[in-house]
């Protein structure tokens, strides 16, 4: 496979986006998501492949939920297709417009990236959201999803290119890289003459792989320790609904639940309805603080060093009892806060505090983690959620993949 041949293509697939009207990406988009549907048995049928093999290598269950695709899956990611069909193109968008004192009208345009590379595990969703985001706002891409999906993603990639040539825009939009060995990806990570932006969706590791080894700028995220602090003021019953959703409504992403931080003045109270609450949903991983408030649960064991820097993407809970607001955030600081993190308290002081003091991408009041994503943003699919601070942040929609260039405007006008 000859990365440099598809760099090329991805390029001048570009240059052709990077022009193409709304209405033609929006008709391409709306092509994709019917030809998902249309060839909804033949997709499933190349995940079942995918499912089955993952099964005979030992996959968590964790990992095959992420693997896995059906039909109400499909629709959905079928329906985040059309969503941004819906959406406002923000390429050719002008900001910040203003007249200088030499008559020259300035403003920053917004133009789309050019060529985004995506490196990725086992989300065949991700292919789709990848494509739909980049095509909308005219950048190409280079994908190289895990071996874990490689017959759904050569399912979903064919419905992809075939729908581009039905809407007339190059079928090299979305390349595929099919090979799946390592050194590839090492290869990609240098095509910096092709591609403008790598971005990792997985674990730390992969993160780590190419931050180190890339020359292309890459967008770090998605890896994060997801916090929910109780303070001594949450209203118990309330605050039992929001852990619940945030840890068992899809562990396996990245935005669930990893650790529990609970107020000491109501830990006596609150474990043991913790425990009633989860005991046959989670395994519970206590520090000593709070071995004895969980001493009833089914599953508990003592927590070791590494559990409170785990992303467990998986039922299992870490649980500390802390004696501040201050300590819990000390704790979070301590142990990968970047994600998404929450309190849950009726103090508006601490309300603030939490806010300031919590530098993740996402910090919610009285809500769960599990709302940091595209799609809940109202932003559409994501591409991917950012933990850096430079460039962009939290779940990256549309806006997060264009770029601006300045644009002056003028009678013929020379610099004195």
């Amino acid at each position: 496979m000859n990365l440099i041949l598809m760099g090329k293509a991805a390029k001048e697939a570009a240059f052709q986006l990077s022009t193409a009207t709304t209405a033609q990406k929006n008709r391409a988009l709306t092509i994709i998501a019917d030809e998902l549907e249309a060839n909804c048995d033949a997709i499933l049928a190349a995940n079942a492949q995918d499912i089955e093999q993952g099964r005979q290598s030992g996959l968590s269950d964790a990992l095959l939920d992420r693997l896995l695709l059906n039909k109400e899956r499909l629709a959905g990611i079928a329906g985040d297709v059309r969503n941004v069909v819906g959406l406002q193109d923000p390429v050719g968008r002008e900001m910040d417009s203003r007249i200088l004192e030499n008559g020259m009208s300035l403003s920053r345009r917004r133009v789309p990236l050019g060529v985004v590379g995506v490196i990725y595990e086992a989300r065949p969703n991700v292919t789709i959201d990848i494509a739909a985001l980049c095509l909308k706002t005219g950048n190409a891409s280079i994908l190289r999803g895990g071996k874990e999906t490689f017959n759904s993603n050569m399912a979903l990639v064919k419905v992809i290119q075939v729908s581009l040539e039905k809407a007339g825009l190059p079928a090299a939009s979305v390349q595929y890289i099919e090979n799946p060995e390592r050194a590839l990806v090492g290869e990609l990570l240098k095509m910096d003459q092709y591609v403008d932006m790598i971005i990792p969706r997985g674990g730390a590791g992969l993160h780590k792989m190419c931050q180190e080894n890339s020359t292309i700028p890459v967008i770090i995220g998605g890896f994060g320790i997801s916090h929910m602090f109780v303070d001594d003021t949450a209203d118990l019953s309330r605050s039992l609904d929001v852990i619940e959703n945030a840890k068992v409504q899809r562990p396996s992403a990245c935005n669930a639940l990893d650790t529990l931080l609970v107020h000491a003045q109501i830990a006596d109270e609150f474990l043991p309805r913790l425990v009633q609450r989860l005991n046959d949903k989670v395994t519970f991983v206590a520090d000593a603080s709070a071995q004895g408030g969980l001493a009833g649960a089914a599953s508990l064991r003592a927590a070791q060093d590494g559990d409170f820097d785990t992303e467990w993407l998986s039922y299992t809970l870490g649980v500390k009892v802390v004696e501040s607001i201050d300590q819990a955030i000390e704790h979070m600081r301590d142990h990968h806060a970047s994600h998404s993190d929450a309190i849950l308290t009726n103090r508006l002081d601490h309300a603030e505090q939490f806010i300031n003091a919590v530098d993740s991408a996402a910090v919610y009041v009285n809500a769960s983690t599990r709302f940091t994503d595209g799609a809940q943003f109202e932003l559409g699919a994501e591409v991917a959620v950012s933990t850096q601070k430079l460039h962009a942040r939290g779940p990256m929609g549309l806006e997060e993949l264009t770029s601006y260039k300045w644009v002056g405007r003028a009678d013929y006008l020379s610099r004195s």
